[in-house]
């Protein structure tokens, strides 16, 4: 669970059958899937993705690091996504995710990213209203 007054985001994932593999699992590339959808999700009450195009900036990925604890498989109906923002630097930002069916954490996930001008390709200080909501 997210830490004790952090907001988050949840969203229900519930595994389809395109997303299983042969070994009868959610494919490990699904999670990279639903952690974009955890993260668009994130932004989109406060600075959704249209309006970072339109102040031409744009989220980009560095690295993802998830940690599989428990397989998923079809019938984890149940399946819920969570994610946080546990740091925000001058430039990056850390997200932090978990799956979990119940109580059961499947997977962890933590991700750094940071914005870019795309004009410029430079990178830029995490957006304000984001900086605002998740900053310390």
């Amino acid at each position: 669970m997210p830490p004790a007054g952090k907001p988050f985001v949840e969203l229900p994932f519930p595994p389809r059958t395109y997303d299983i593999d042969f070994a009868g699992v959610v494919n490990n590339a699904v999670f990279i899937r639903w952690l974009e959808d955890l993260r668009l999700a994130l932004m989109a009450k406060i600075y959704p993705i249209d309006r970072a195009l339109r102040d031409d900036a744009a989220p980009i990925l560095l690295s993802t690091h998830i940690a599989y604890d428990k397989p998923v498989t079809i019938q984890d109906a149940g399946l819920v996504g969570r994610m946080w923002v546990p740091r925000m630097e001058r430039v990056k930002w850390h997200v932090a995710a978990e799956f979990a069916v119940g109580d059961v954490v499947h997977a962890r996930a933590e991700q750094v990213g940071l914005f870019i001008r795309l004009s410029t390709r430079r990178p830029i200080a995490p957006p304000a209203p984001l900086r605002a909501r998740y900053g310390q």
